[in-house]
């Protein structure tokens, strides 16, 4: 029996801030960010809001489409590197939150950007070997960017979850790969708040030769090339990456299989989220038999590559809960420096 995807689901903020806004506050030039980096907007998380609700949200917006009774999931992990406690895990709270019981594995990723495919790694791999019905892996971040750093006109937030299991299922897991290397690129130490970065080593040696390294790996089991996809969805730090990633590949980048999961340049980089995000949109959309490629990214660094297939089920599900791409541009709120810089906390109220 196939194992796969059953049910998934999106939460993104309905706050933004246009990179204009960024650039005036700090003197820097917005449009090189633009032309150089493909980005325009980013989602921008409200006070209120954070990894637990982001994720509770995404998770249950999974099983309405999935439709099964959460005491049947057995284990439930979220992967990000913003969880809102150093000591106290954020998937307990979720589990609970979407009812389902206690007889659950839980437990929380970090490995950068990829701790949400590794979530989704993991849970594929215990339906696969038959220790439960079904399992949900998160991908969710609030990211940080420090005051006036570049990381700030990326740094965004979101959420996407998946259950995974066997029957029912909407999008086969036909594939997986993982590939990594000790390539010190992106890193935060205990007690600081904001992660340091290693500038233009970002893009060669981590985040090129990581992705190609899965991705090639990933075509080479399967036997397939990148003519064989109605779509893909890779990493996006920014817009440009993923685009110039995959024409490295051989995808097309012009048209829906690569614009449809593209979401980064008016949402930002929701770290965790990123890929799998960009997934719950081409689902949204996938028609039966479509094939779908995907390469996540974390630095340090590492990629998680997953095959996918879409079957005769996923039209039944895919209006049960709301689209991504209209969260994404639809029922937008602009604000100010002052208002995001608020609701990001670099402002801080006198107590």
């Amino acid at each position: 029996m196939s194992v796969g995807i059953v049910g998934w689901g999106c939460k993104l903020p309905r706050h933004r801030i246009k990179l204009e806004t960024i650039a005036d506050v700090w003197g820097a030039h917005a449009p090189s960010f633009k032309k150089g980096l493909l980005l325009y907007e980013k989602s921008v998380p409200n006070a209120d809001e954070d990894v637990i609700t982001l994720s509770t949200t995404a998770a249950r917006r999974a099983l309405m489409r999935a439709g099964i009774d959460p005491r049947k999931i057995g284990a439930l992990y979220i992967g990000s590197e913003s969880h809102p406690y150093a000591v106290k895990p954020s998937g307990t709270v979720v589990a609970e939150a979407i009812g389902c019981g206690h007889d659950v594995h839980s437990a929380d990723y970090e490995f950068a950007c990829k701790a949400g495919s590794e979530a989704m790694y993991v849970a594929h791999s215990h339906v696969k070997a038959g220790e439960m019905v079904y399992a949900v892996g998160i991908g969710a971040d609030t990211s940080q960017g420090a005051p006036g750093d570049a990381l700030e006109y990326s740094a965004s937030a979101g959420a996407a979850a998946f259950i995974i299991g066997k029957e029912n299922v909407v999008a086969t897991i036909d594939y997986t790969h993982s590939w990594m290397s000790d390539t010190p690129d992106f890193w935060r130490r205990e007690h600081e708040h904001y992660p340091q970065h290693g500038g233009r080593f970002t893009g060669e040696p981590a985040y090129f030769r990581t992705t190609l390294g899965c991705a090639n790996a990933l075509l080479e089991k399967s036997g397939m090339k990148p003519g064989d996809f109605d779509f893909c969805v890779f990493h996006q730090p920014n817009g440009k990456f993923p685009m110039k990633v995959a024409k490295m590949l051989g995808f097309d980048t012009k048209g829906p299989g690569f614009e449809t999961g593209w979401l980064t340049p008016w949402l930002g980089n929701t770290y965790s989220g990123a890929s799998p995000i960009g997934l719950t949109a081409i689902l949204d959309i996938a028609k039966p038999g479509d094939r779908i490629f995907m390469v996540s990214y974390g630095s340090g660094a590492g990629s998680d590559g997953f095959i996918f297939t879409v079957t005769d089920a996923i039209s039944e599900l895919q209006d049960k809960a709301p689209h991504t791409r209209p969260q994404l541009d639809e029922n937008k709120r602009y604000l100010s420096y002052g208002q995001y810089a608020k609701f990001r906390h670099k402002i801080l109220r006198n107590s």
